[in-house]
């Protein structure tokens, strides 16, 4: 009998054609929408609908069955609720990663099982072989970052078929051979799950934040900023003091309500050769001591070469080969050895 998968179908061209090639591949396939958000925001409409109607569009013309699941509230309380109260902490945190922790690798996980399912599917570009996560084919889209917090036994029962394509262009191109009616549908940007609403509106209707100082590297106040938990480290537009050499954030005081910022590219607080992690995660096992491992310090950024690991009562310091630009609390760091994901911790 064929092994049943449940895909998650978000309406756009990846997850589509993950659910064309199960099923051309022999499997017994479910697609599945979830939704996890419908609130629109001002001058942004949630495209939930949209992306619902796309989604069954194409399960109707692959010929499988087609459900809903509705995780709202869980997603309020798992992702939105944690982003909201890691920016007031005066951190920057990573909703996506949240939303692949607790959604999509544990809550569909479990529901799709107890549904009847015997693996569940995603649009991803990773790869996964034998319950441990490796990064994809196209090294440009590839998203092993955002799922470093995924354990082995969800991989064990996951599918992510898209990894080992080399290009966007081989996706469209299979999307079009099947004749899917997401085939040109542009990828989607912003929150997960949210649309195109970018952080700072989506935050806005969340959070009451105060105006305050900006404060120079000489200790002289330039400006006025309207909410220290809007900025984050490396920032450099946005700030809106005079002219000259640009400014970047370099960090902020939240008690003081204080962002500080610099027009010196070296100042010493814009690059660190050490991270400082907590919240550890490994997906198989802890790194080894004595071999070479690299870290990723935020998406898409070069891998960086680790010299030393110690662990210490907080989590683990790592000693970077080069120093680093606008290293960020509350982001992930993602540990990878060659092109395997070993898992990571959140940046002190």
């Amino acid at each position: 009998m064929a092994k049943k998968v449940f895909v998650g179908m978000s309406g756009g061209v990846d997850s589509s054609v993950t659910a064309a090639l199960l099923k051309e591949q022999g499997y017994d396939v479910t697609g599945v929408y979830m939704k996890n958000w419908s609130q629109d925001l001002p001058g942004f409409a949630c495209p939930w609908k949209e992306d619902y109607q796309d989604a069954k569009r194409v399960a109707v013309q692959l010929g499988i069955d087609f459900k809903m699941y509705d995780f709202e509230k869980e997603y309020r309380h798992k992702v939105v609720d944690y982003m909201i109260a890691e920016y007031q902490a005066g951190r920057t945190p990573n909703p996506d990663i949240m939303c692949n922790q607790e959604v999509k690798f544990k809550l569909f996980l479990n529901t799709a099982l107890e549904d009847g399912a015997d693996m569940i599917a995603t649009g991803h570009y990773s790869r996964i072989k034998d319950g441990q996560l490796f990064t994809a084919a196209n090294v440009d889209k590839d998203q092993s970052y955002f799922l470093y917090r995924v354990t082995a036994d969800a991989l064990e029962h996951s599918l992510m078929p898209i990894g080992d394509f080399k290009t966007k262009d081989e996706v469209r191109a299979v999307a079009k051979k099947f004749g899917l009616a997401t085939a040109d549908k542009k990828d989607s940007q912003g929150i997960c799950f949210v649309g195109k609403v970018g952080i700072r509106e989506f935050l806005e209707q969340f959070v009451t934040a105060e105006p305050g100082d900006i404060v120079e590297q000489n200790g002289i106040k330039i400006g006025r900023h309207d909410g220290a938990l809007f900025y984050t480290i490396g920032q450099r537009h946005g700030l809106y003091v005079g002219g000259g050499l640009p400014y970047y954030v370099v960090g902020k005081d939240m008690a003081k309500n204080e962002v500080y910022v610099t027009t010196d590219l070296q100042d010493e607080r814009l690059w660190r050769e050490e991270l400082h992690l907590t919240d550890l995660h490994w997906i198989n096992n802890e790194p080894e001591s004595g071999r070479n491992y690299q870290v990723r310090t935020r998406y898409r950024a070069p891998l960086v070469t680790i010299e030393g690991m110690q662990k210490d009562d907080a989590g683990l310091r790592l000693s970077l080969s080069e120093a680093v630009r606008a290293i960020t609390p509350g982001q992930s760091a993602v540990i990878y050895d060659g092109d395997r994901v070993l898992g990571g911790g959140i940046v002190v």
